[in-house]
């Protein structure tokens, strides 16, 4: 893929996960906050989830209180390179661990 076409996908993704949290906010109070390839998820609790975009790697990182992945992209979808799960699944998995609600994207 060309860096281009990486940061096409990238940016797209992260868009998608910035109107997903929106679409939480009637249920939770997570805050998102974007400054350029680094979008930042604020739970009421205080604690964060962290997602960026790596060009040099083509990757996309998250990180949070469960530790930190790295996913590539797998056809249409994101995936973690060490476990294989798509990276909505595993982010809701995240803020339900870090918000104490069961969340789903």
């Amino acid at each position: 893929m060309s860096p281009s076409e990486f940061l096409a996908q990238a940016e797209t993704t992260l868009q998608s996960i910035e109107r997903a949290v929106e679409n939480l906010a009637d249920e939770l109070d997570i805050d998102s906050e974007r400054s350029g390839n680094v979008l930042t998820l604020t739970c009421e609790n205080g604690s964060k989830i962290i997602i960026n975009s790596q060009e040099a790697m083509q990757e996309i990182w998250l990180a949070a209180k469960a530790g930190g992945f790295h996913f590539r992209l797998v056809g249409q979808a994101w995936h973690d390179s060490k476990s294989g799960e798509e990276l909505f699944q595993l982010l809701a998995r995240c803020l339900s661990q870090q918000t104490g609600a069961t969340v789903r994207l």
